[in-house]
């Protein structure tokens, strides 16, 4: 009887890695589920996204930096 309740419990979907490479602005808009690119170039702008870097013309955005910026919005929205 006790393994039917076990059995029932959800568990919550482990979260995904991020990749190892540097991202780019479309693999935010990915993760994020963003209405486009632009909001990624805003949050630049403005200064509230993850800190990116540029490789030429292209900006891209290291994991770790990416990782970072959603753990301090998660403890800024638990404040």
């Amino acid at each position: 009887m006790a393994d039917r309740r076990r059995a029932s419990v959800e568990v919550a979907p482990a979260p995904r890695a991020l990749p190892t490479r540097f991202l780019t602005p479309d693999d935010l808009v990915e993760m994020f589920e963003l209405p486009s690119v632009e909001t990624v170039y805003q949050w630049r702008r403005k200064r509230t996204g993850p800190r990116g870097f540029r490789v030429g013309r292209h900006l891209r955005f290291d994991p770790d930096d990416v990782r970072a910026w959603v753990e301090s919005q998660i403890k800024g929205a638990a404040a």
